[in-house]
């Protein structure tokens, strides 16, 4: 065990669930109408909640058991059987890289929330979440992290899929689940209600982006400068995309917005995390520079183009984000073009399908959207029985 290396993980888990809770929900909550935004943190907190006790059961060791299939990691470790204080994982307590796991096991469902708020059923969110986390997200995870079929010597060869903290295995998947959902959903009643609260907004992605060194700064699993590079090309990444974002809304629409800022920061986040492990600052530079103006032009052509109800851009920022961060690593030679593009292909494929059959199968056990009154009134007092803001006290 490297006592310094386990300091600076046990921190890193911290920032990677700080972004769940509460940025996460913060950034969320601040989107959605007033009578919605306690729906949104019972969504993120339920959630949180639910995929560290199933990652506990069965996630881990389907994600990183020693399997030999390359398909999934089998049940040797489910509950943590065998794994003491003692055992390692490489430098780490194995506990600990069970832990920091856990945090990425928590917010990749908790991503898919944008999709969906204002107009879905509890019951639903927290059935759905835990099954698409144990069989599409763990299995994509040992895949790939895990030593599975898409690593090095599996399915293209000698030099396997690289992503370095998750652009494939959170962001493209978490996407793609999320715009299967809207579509299933259909849009809201009133699409054109803007955030209640931008404040929350802003300070959900300030939170973001702090934690975000955690995310890609503890990939490396190590104290190291490859943990320093990742976390430097994280913070670039995320600047620039702001800017290129808030620059590109002035010229299209006259104005800067706080809310559009701070999406172009999550944006370049997003498109950084696969290939922070492996690109230096001018990369960084201008991968972040060319996602601001990206991520923005898939939001209009899902939003209005398409007139899909992604709530909250999960595909088009996040989805979008991490699968041209993930083609960017081939662009710049960290990687193969066969890898990076066939790996997007195969767990985009298996994401699509898995998501599919699951909203069918989670929809015949509990209803997927609320009835119109309920939706009308707001999920806040209906489902949960509480309201956000007492403005007469």
């Amino acid at each position: 065990m490297n006592g310094a290396d386990t300091a600076w993980i046990i921190v890193a888990t911290a920032l990677v669930l700080f972004m769940t809770l509460p940025g996460l929900a913060l950034f969320y909550g601040g989107l959605v109408r007033a009578r919605n935004v306690l729906s949104v943190f019972m969504q993120v907190y339920g959630i949180a909640c639910l995929m560290s006790i199933l990652w506990l059961a069965f996630g881990y060791t389907i994600a990183f058991g020693p399997g030999e299939t390359g398909l999934w990691g089998g049940l040797a470790k489910m509950f943590l059987m065998g794994v003491t204080a003692e055992s390692l994982s490489g430098t780490l307590p194995e506990v600990l890289f069970f832990a920091f796991q856990m945090t990425f096991a928590i917010i990749t469902p908790a991503l898919i929330v944008g999709a969906y708020v204002e107009r879905i059923g509890f019951g639903f969110v927290l059935l759905f979440s835990g099954l698409w986390m144990l069989l599409c997200y763990a299995p994509v995870v040992h895949w790939i992290w895990g030593g599975g079929m898409l690593a090095d010597g599996g399915l293209f060869g000698e030099t396997g899929v690289r992503d370095f903290a998750g652009g494939i295995v959170v962001h493209e998947t978490a996407g793609i689940a999320a715009l299967v959902i809207a579509v299933f959903l259909g849009p809201r009643k009133n699409r054109t209600t803007p955030p209640h609260a931008p404040a929350y907004v802003f300070i959900g992605a300030a939170m973001l982006w702090v934690g975000w060194f955690g995310f890609n700064g503890g990939s490396q699993l190590a104290a190291d400068g490859g943990a320093a590079m990742a976390l430097t090309v994280t913070h670039i990444s995320a600047a620039t995309a702001s800017l290129s974002w808030a620059l590109w809304e002035k010229i299209k629409y006259g104005k800067a917005s706080l809310v559009g800022i701070v999406t172009g920061t999550i944006a370049g986040l997003a498109s950084i995390t696969p290939a922070s492990g492996f690109v230096g600052p001018i990369e960084a530079l201008i991968i972040g520079a060319v996602a601001g103006i990206l991520c923005q032009e898939a939001v209009n052509l899902i939003r209005n183009t398409l007139g899909i109800d992604d709530t909250l851009d999960v595909f088009a920022v996040h989805g979008v984000g991490g699968i041209f961060g993930t083609i960017m690593i081939a662009v710049f030679g960290a990687g193969t073009w066969a890898a990076q593009l066939g790996g997007l292909a195969v767990v985009g494929i298996f994401t699509l399908v898995v998501t599919v059959v699951l909203v069918k199968l989670c929809g015949l056990i509990t209803p997927l959207r609320v009835d119109a009154e309920t939706e009308v009134n707001g999920l806040d007092l209906t489902v949960h029985g509480e309201r956000a803001y007492d403005i007469v006290s």
